[in-house]
C-alpha cells in the first residue's frame, strides 16, 4: 500500500443559505428576520451560483474535499448571517443600533455551524464568531460554543481605525483572552477582516488588495506590545490567509523596536522615552512570543515562502486550501502541495499539511489517518516536482515569480 499524507486544510469556509439561518435564531427575532430577508440582495456572485451549496451541502463538501486529498478542515465563515450587510468576515463593527440584531445573527451562525460540524464527526473544526462590542457577551458565547462542540476556536474580529471598538492592545479584552487560554481555545485572525471601508471604486478595490494583509497582521503587534501573552501565557494566536513569507522580516522589525523601546541594547535610546512601562508589561520579546504562542494558517503556501519555513517555525505552519473560494487550490490541491513542497523531507511535509493543525485544533490524527489511507495524496506524488500548472487553476499558489513581501 502506498504511503499517504494526512492533509488537514487549516483554512476552509462555510455557512448556511440565508433562509436556513432562521431556525437557529431566537424566535423573538423571526419577524425582523423575515422582513430583512425579503428585501436583502446578496452581493456575491459565488453565493448565487449553482456551486453555492458547497457552503452547506455536507455530502458534496466531503466528496469534493476527499477528491482533493483533504480529510479534515478548519471551518471559517463565508455566507451572509442574519442582519449583516455582507459576509461577516468583512463586515465592519456594528453600530450601537445594529449590535443586538447582528449579535443574534452571529449566534445563529454558531448554532448552525455546530450542527454542520456534527454531520462529519472528527473532520470539521468550526470557528465560532464573536463581536467585540460587549466583552461579557463574547465570553459567554465562547464558553457556550466550546461546550457545543466547536473546536476551531474563536474568530477575532478586526478593529481597524475608526471601527468604534477599542484597539486590540487594550486590556478591556482581557476576559476574552483569559477564557480562551483557560479552555484551550485558539484565537484566529483571518485575512481581510481588519481593513477599514474603502468603497467600491476600481482604485479602492486595488488598494484593498494591496493593504488588506497588512491590516490583518496588525493583530500580532497589537497583542504582543499590549502584553496579552505576558498576562495570558497559555493563549494561542493563529494568523490565517495572510501569507507567511512576511513573518521573519516583521519579527525582526518588532524585535528591533522592542529593543529600542525598552533600551535592551543601550542605557538609553531615542525611542526609549516612548517605551516607559513597556518592559514590565510585555515580558518576553516579540520573537519569543511568536515561538511560544503563535501559528500561521498558511493558505495555499507559495514556493517562494517555503525556504523561510525554518525561520517561521516548522511547527507553526498549517497549510490550507481555502475551499470553496476561487483563490483556493480546489480542485488542484495535490498540485498546490507539489509546487510548494516537492523535494522536502517527508516529516516536514507531514507537519505542515496536517500534523501541526491536528495539534492546534485537537484533531484525532489516528482517526484521520484511516481516511487518508484511502483518499490522501501519496508521499511519492507530492515529492514529484510540478512540471505543468493546471490550465484552469486560479489560485495564487500557482502564480509564478513570487517574491517575499514586506507584509
Amino acid at each position: 500500500m502506498s504511503e499517504r499524507y494526512t492533509v488537514i486544510s487549516a483554512d476552509c469556509h462555510a455557512g448556511a443559505d440565508l433562509l436556513d439561518y432562521r431556525p437557529y435564531l431566537e424566535t423573538k427575532y423571526h419577524d425582523a428576520f423575515d422582513a430583512w430577508a425579503a428585501t436583502y440582495v446578496n452581493p456575491y456572485e459565488d453565493l448565487l451560483a449553482d456551486t453555492a451549496d458547497r457552503n452547506w451541502n455536507s455530502a458534496r463538501r466531503l466528496a469534493e474535499l476527499e477528491a482533493d486529498g483533504i480529510v479534515a478542515e478548519v471551518v471559517f465563515p463565508n455566507t451572509i448571517p442574519p442582519f449583516f450587510p455582507s459576509a461577516s468576515l468583512m463586515a465592519p463593527a456594528p453600530t450601537r443600533e445594529e449590535y443586538e440584531q447582528r449579535w443574534a445573527g452571529l449566534r445563529a451562525h454558531n448554532r448552525w455551524l455546530a450542527d454542520f460540524c456534527a454531520e462529519a464527526p472528527g473532520r470539521r473544526a468550526g470557528v465560532a464568531q464573536i463581536l467585540l462590542n460587549d466583552v461579557d457577551e463574547a465570553v459567554r458565547e465562547i464558553r457556550r460554543t466550546k461546550e457545543a462542540g466547536l473546536t476551531g476556536g474563536v474568530l477575532l474580529p478586526g478593529a481597524p481605525p475608526g471601527s468604534g471598538v477599542p484597539e486590540l492592545y487594550s486590556d478591556v479584552y482581557d476576559p476574552i483572552w483569559a477564557v480562551c487560554a483557560e479552555l484551550g481555545v485558539p484565537v484566529n485572525h483571518h485575512g481581510g477582516s481588519a481593513s477599514p471601508p474603502l468603497g467600491q471604486e476600481p482604485a479602492a478595490r486595488a488598494v484593498f488588495m494591496v493593504e488588506t494583509t497588512w491590516f490583518s497582521h496588525r493583530a500580532l503587534w497589537h497583542l504582543v506590545f499590549g502584553g496579552t501573552f505576558h498576562r495570558h501565557p497559555g493563549l494561542n494566536l493563529v494568523l490565517t490567509e495572510q501569507g507567511s513569507g512576511w513573518i521573519p522580516g516583521v519579527l525582526d522589525m518588532l524585535d528591533y523596536y522592542h529593543d529600542r523601546l525598552v533600551a535592551v541594547t543601550k542605557a538609553a535610546t531615542a525611542e526609549s522615552k516612548f517605551g516607559a512601562g513597556l518592559a514590565g508589561s510585555l515580558g518576553k520579546g516579540p520573537s519569543q512570543v511568536w515561538r511560544d504562542n503563535c501559528f500561521v494558517g498558511a493558505s495555499f503556501m507559495r514556493p517562494h515562502e517555503v525556504p523561510l519555513r525554518d525561520r517561521i517555525g516548522l511547527d507553526k505552519i498549517m497549510w490550507g486550501s481555502d475551499y470553496p473560494h476561487d483563490e483556493g487550490t480546489t480542485p488542484f490541491s495535490r498540485e498546490g502541495l507539489r509546487i510548494a513542497y516537492a523535494g522536502l523531507p517527508r516529516a516536514e511535509v507531514a507537519a505542515m499539511t496536517g500534523g501541526n493543525a491536528a495539534r492546534v485544533y485537537g484533531f484525532d490524527l489516528p482517526f484521520l489517518d484511516e481516511i487518508a489511507a484511502r483518499v490522501g495524496p501519496t508521499v511519492a506524488e507530492i515529492a514529484e516536482p510540478l512540471k505543468e500548472i493546471p490550465a484552469e487553476a486560479t489560485s495564487p499558489a500557482f502564480a509564478l515569480g513570487g517574491s517575499v513581501r514586506v507584509w
